[in-house]
Order: C-alpha cells, then structure tokens, then sequence
C-alpha cells in the first residue's frame, strides 16, 4: 500500500460526508486530534523504553496509585485483556527494571499490590509533558466563549457516542448502590 494512503487513511473515516463545509472542517479537526494524539502516545511509549503492554500496566498503575486505590495482578489481568501468565511475566519486567514493586497485601497472604515507583512515574510524566503542553498552550491562547464552544461540542459528540455504543457490563466491579 502507498505511504500516501497510510498516512491520510485517517481524515477519511466518515461513512458520509457533513453536509456543510464547516461540519467537514470540524470533523476532519477532530480526526486529525485523535490521530495526532495516538502518534503522541505512541511517541510516549517509545520515548519510556516501555512495551505496550508494559506502557498501558504501568498508566493503569499510576492512575490507581493517583486515586488512592489499590491495585493486584489479577486487576492489572482484567484491566490489560491478558491471562494471569501474561501479566506475571509484564510485572516481573516491570519488577526488574525497577518501575513497579510489589507489596504484600495487609490481610492476605497469598495476595499482593503494585505499586509504581517514582522513576516510572516521572519516566511516563516526562514522556507526556509535551503533549499536555501544547494542548493547554493551545487552549489557553483562546477566547473563553470559544473554549465553551469547544467543550460544549465535544461533550456533545462523547455523550452521543456513549449513548450508541456503551460501555460493557463488566462483571468485575461491584455495584455498591444497589444495597
């Protein structure tokens, strides 16, 4: 396949073309944002010394540590879509190169924690930097009413996409509201 079409396959994912000149402006804005954003990720990635595996382990690890909450194998396991083989060998990496340790947990023995180690987490911090930079550069250069605007949009555009395709029932968390 030509690199011509490998590098523009993006900007022509909709199934019909907006009706106005401006839709299309705005969606193909779009297209290019999430395209521009997962060359960054993956940019991220490649700039961690990470696998992608390893990469996404150790997000999912920061974020927990982030909000307090404590996180085992077996979350990273459901969280990764691999099997309980897989993610031994991701953590024991992991383990080794120093960016994750694991802790015994408080009140069962065969059980333990993950948990990320600085290093990592100003490796992934440092490895993002950029990105955030120039998103809140960005928006920060813009007129308040023009923020509103785009926010009100993309908020619109995220409550339709989850209203057509919602998320999964996932069987591994617990529904406390319902007691």
């Amino acid at each position: 396949m030509p690199l011509t079409v490998v590098r523009r396959e993006h900007v022509h994912l909709y199934s019909r073309a907006p009706r106005s000149k401006a839709a299309r402006s705005a969606v193909d804005a779009i297209l290019r944002l999430q395209h521009a954003e997962d060359q960054q990720i993956e940019h991220a990635r490649i700039e961690s010394g990470l696998s992608k595996n390893e990469f996404l382990a150790v997000r999912y690890l920061l974020q927990a540590h982030r909000d307090s909450r404590a996180m085992g194998p077996k979350d990273l396991a459901v969280m990764l879509g691999v099997s309980n083989a897989s993610v031994t060998k991701i953590v024991d990496g992991l383990v080794e190169k120093g960016d994750i340790v694991r802790t015994a947990h408080p009140t069962d023995r065969r059980a333990q924690f993950l948990e990320p180690t600085d290093q990592v987490a100003t490796k992934i911090d440092d490895s993002y930097a950029q990105f955030h930079e120039i998103v809140v550069r960005v928006l920060d250069g813009l007129p308040a009413a023009d923020n509103e605007v785009v926010a009100e949009a993309l908020g619109r555009i995220v409550d339709a996409l989850a209203e057509a395709v919602p998320e999964p029932a996932d069987e591994y968390t617990v529904d406390d509201t319902s007691a």
